[in-house]
């Protein structure tokens, strides 16, 4: 079961203009192989899937934990999208217009992503950023332990280049801001993996971070959060549940030796930005106050 909350893990600031490319590019951080979506049914799965949860009931907290917080991750891409979209085309009302003839989607056939226009109103889908819708076939799911730990640490550093690159294709600060906060975030779920794989087998994971050779502290939108210390963090999902999670998350961080913390507190998050309608594209739609009218009337 989900305790949802109406807020977002961070306060986006606004765009700096309708960007329908830049989410089109952002759309790989959802729906691509490497993508939230992935990450959330990865772990979501594993943690369904879990066999000898009392035995090894740390690696099961752990598993189940961070596919909670994959959550938050998918609805902070969505908003970011959404934004991004809101105002991509001429707003109008085919209602209202006395233009039977007029075309305020004319600027969506240079868009990347028609599927944004074709397919939603301007808003968020679970596809890759060529349009590629997500699949189940992403989901790894062994039933082994190592396995299925090993394949995790790899999907985050597989998510984390995306991020950069995303990054380095976008300018917005919208979605700069979003980025550099999945990077310090995805960061932790890479360190924590790492550390379950030490615990589990001995192995030094930690010497292969980072993965991209580059340090979050590179880039403003993450040093910001790493200054406070958030990528030391992992927060418990959760009022009761969960309660080894610092079994595994204990210890030096491995690039700046500050000490692993779990903490009980859920982040008190930021409100969802207020999505405009489009009425060219009948978003959210309604009644049509003459048509409303005229059979009124009739009734009447």
């Amino acid at each position: 079961m989900i305790h949802r909350f109406d807020k977002l893990a961070m306060a986006l600031p606004d765009p700096a203009g309708p960007d329908a490319n830049a989410a089109a590019a952002v759309q790989e951080l959802m729906g691509g192989k490497f993508g939230e979506m992935s990450t959330l049914m990865n772990y979501t799965f594993q943690s369904f899937n879990f066999r000898g949860r009392e035995k090894m009931r740390p690696y099961f907290d752990l598993i189940s934990n961070i596919a909670a917080e994959e959550y938050s991750h998918i609805e902070l891409v969505s908003a970011t999208i959404n934004l991004l979209l809101s105002g991509t085309t001429k707003r109008s009302d085919r209602n209202t217009s006395k233009n039977s003839k007029a075309s305020p989607l004319e600027e969506a056939k240079a868009a990347r992503n028609s599927y944004h226009f074709l397919a939603s109103g301007q808003t968020a889908l679970p596809i890759d950023s060529m349009g590629n819708p997500w699949t189940g076939a992403n989901v790894f799911s062994s039933g082994n332990l190592k396995l299925d730990l090993l394949h995790n640490f790899f999907l985050e550093c597989g998510a984390r280049a995306n991020k950069i690159r995303v990054y380095e294709m976008v300018s917005d600060p919208c979605a700069r801001a979003m980025v550099g906060f999945l990077l310090v975030r995805g960061g932790v779920h890479i360190v924590a993996y790492a550390r379950a794989l030490e615990k589990l087998t001995g192995a030094d994971v930690g010497k292969l971070l980072p993965i991209p050779d580059v340090c979050n502290k590179k880039f403003p939108e993450a040093a910001i959060h790493e200054k406070k210390g958030i990528h030391r963090i992992m927060y418990r999902w959760s009022p009761t549940d969960y309660p080894q999670l610092d079994q595994v998350w204990n210890g030096p961080h491995p690039e700046d030796g500050g000490e692993l913390i779990v903490k009980d507190e859920i982040p008190e998050g930021a409100p969802w930005p207020e999505f405009e309608e489009e009425p060219q594209l009948s978003s959210p739609g309604g009644i049509d106050p003459d048509m409303l009218k005229h059979y009124a009337k009739i009734l009447s």
